[in-house]
C-alpha cells in the first residue's frame, strides 16, 4: 500500500497542517494508507482522535516515517534534515519557496525526490481547486483588515451617537488580486470607505462590484502575465503610481498592501516620504513583507513606528487562521495528489503531459524541471 505521511510542522510559526480529517478520509477511501504524526493538527484544532476516526494511523515520531513514506505532505518547506530523511524516489508536496530557497531545490534534485511546489500551480480554470496561493491569500486579505482594525484607534464604520457622528475609517488597498479583493470585501462589511489601486485596469469592474473606489493610474499597456498575475513594471511607471497614491495615502487611516510578483522582490509602492505624509495613528499592514515589502519601512515579522504611523510586516497571516487555512490547503493538496493517483492500479504516477502536474513539478528524476528556476543556477544540469 502506498503510504502518505503528514508530519508536525517543524517551524513554530507554522500552525497549519497539510491534511485534515476530511481529506484523510478521502485519501483512505481512494486506497492510500495515511500516517499522521501525533499532534500534527493540534494547533489548527484537529485532534488525533479525529484523524484516527478518519482512518489514519497515528505515528509518535517522525524519524522513521520520513524514511519509509512514499508521499510526504507538508505546508512549509522542509528543513535540511527532513530533506535528507526522504527516501529517494519518494514524493514531497509542500510550499517550497523555490525561487528563494535554491539550496533546498538543488538538494531535492540531488536526492532524486519528486517534489511539487504548491505555489507553482498554474493559474488556469482547471487548476483552481489546487490554487494554494489564492486560497491562502484570501485568508490573509481578510485577516489583514482585522489586524488593522485592532491596531487602529478609531471605528471602521460610521457611528451616529448622542455625542455626534463619527466618520467611517478610510482604507486604501494596494493590489486587487485575491488578497486585495478579500481585504476590500472585509473592510466594506465592517463599514469602512475603501479605495483600491492596481496596475491592471481590468480589475476596476471587480473592485467596483465589491463597493470599492478604484484609483485610476497612468495608462500601462499590460501589467498582467499569461498566468493572470501582476507582472513587474518599469521604475518610471512606479514613480507615476507613487505620485498618484501619495495624496490618497495622506488621508488614509489604514493601508493594506498586497502587491507581489512571482519570483521577484515585491515592488516598493509606499516610500518613506509617503509614510511621513500620512496621519499619525495610521496603520499599514504589508502582506508582501516576506518578499521584501511594498512599504520601504517594512521589516518582515516586525512592527515599525515612523512619524506616528504603525507599519506591520506579518510574515504568515494565513497561519493565524489555521483551522480554515489548513482545511483549504489540505483540499488543494488532495486535489493535486489525485492527479498523481491511479485509482485502478493504486499506483502513484507523474503524468508530465498534464499541464497542472508539469506546472507544479519542481524536481523529478534528478532534474530541476521549471526552466525559470533551473536558469537561476550557474549549472542548470543538476542531477542526482
Amino acid at each position: 500500500m502506498t503510504r502518505v505521511f503528514v508530519p508536525l510542522e517543524a517551524r513554530s510559526s507554522e500552525r497549519r497542517v497539510a491534511a485534515v480529517p476530511e481529506t484523510v478520509k478521502k485519501m483512505t477511501a481512494a486506497g492510500l494508507g495515511v500516517e499522521i504524526q501525533i499532534g500534527a493538527g493540534a494547533a489548527s484544532g484537529y485532534s488525533d482522535a479525529a484523524y484516527e476516526a478518519a482512518g489514519a494511523r497515528l505515528v509518535p515520531s517522525a524519524h522513521a516515517a520520513w524514511k519509509t513514506a512514499d508521499v510526504v505532505l507538508k505546508v512549509s518547506d522542509p528543513l535540511v534534515t527532513e530533506v535528507d530523511a526522504l527516501r529517494p524516489g519518494s514524493v514531497l508536496v509542500a510550499l517550497l519557496d523555490p525561487y528563494s530557497n535554491l539550496p533546498m531545490t538543488r538538494r531535492l534534485a540531488e536526492r532524486g525526490i519528486t517534489a511539487f511546489a504548491m505555489e507553482l500551480v498554474p493559474r488556469t480554470t482547471r487548476a483552481q481547486a489546487m490554487d494554494v496561493l489564492s486560497s491562502q491569500a484570501s485568508l490573509a486579505g481578510y485577516k489583514a483588515v482585522i489586524v488593522a482594525a485592532e491596531r487602529l484607534g478609531k471605528y471602521l464604520p460610521m457611528m451616529m451617537t448622542a455625542a455626534g457622528t463619527v466618520q467611517p475609517a478610510r482604507i486604501v488597498v494596494l493590489g486587487a488580486g485575491v488578497a486585495g479583493l478579500q481585504a476590500l470585501a472585509t473592510a466594506k462589511r465592517l463599514g469602512a470607505v475603501v479605495e483600491v489601486s492596481d496596475v491592471r485596469a481590468a480589475v476596476k469592474e471587480q473592485v467596483e462590484s465589491l463597493g470599492g473606489r478604484f484609483i485610476d493610474l497612468p495608462e500601462l499597456d499590460s501589467a498582467e502575465d499569461a498566468g493572470g498575475y501582476a507582472k513587474e513594471v518599469t521604475p518610471e511607471f512606479l514613480d507615476k503610481q507613487r505620485a498618484v497614491l501619495e495624496e490618497r495615502l495622506s488621508h488614509a487611516d489604514a493601508v493594506i498592501t498586497t502587491a507581489q510578483v512571482p519570483g521577484k522582490r515585491a515592488p516598493v509602492l509606499v516610500t518613506r516620504d509617503m509614510v511621513e505624509a500620512m496621519k499619525p495613528g495610521a496603520v499599514i499592514v504589508d502582506l508582501a513583507a516576506a518578499t521584501g515589502g511594498n512599504c520601504e519601512l517594512t521589516r518582515a515579522g516586525e512592527e515599525v513606528v515612523h512619524h506616528g504611523v504603525l507599519v506591520l510586516g506579518p510574515a504568515n497571516l494565513a497561519a493565524t487562521v489555521s483551522a480554515d487555512a489548513s482545511l483549504l490547503y489540505s483540499r488543494n493538496v488532495y486535489n493535486l495528489l489525485m492527479l498523481l493517483w491511479n485509482k485502478k492500479t493504486r499506483e502513484l504516477t507523474v503524468p508530465e503531459s498534464d499541464e497542472v502536474v508539469a506546472g507544479t513539478l519542481l524536481t523529478h528524476a534528478g532534474e530541476i524541471k521549471p526552466p525559470q528556476i533551473a536558469a537561476l543556477f550557474a549549472d542548470t544540469a543538476v542531477r542526482a
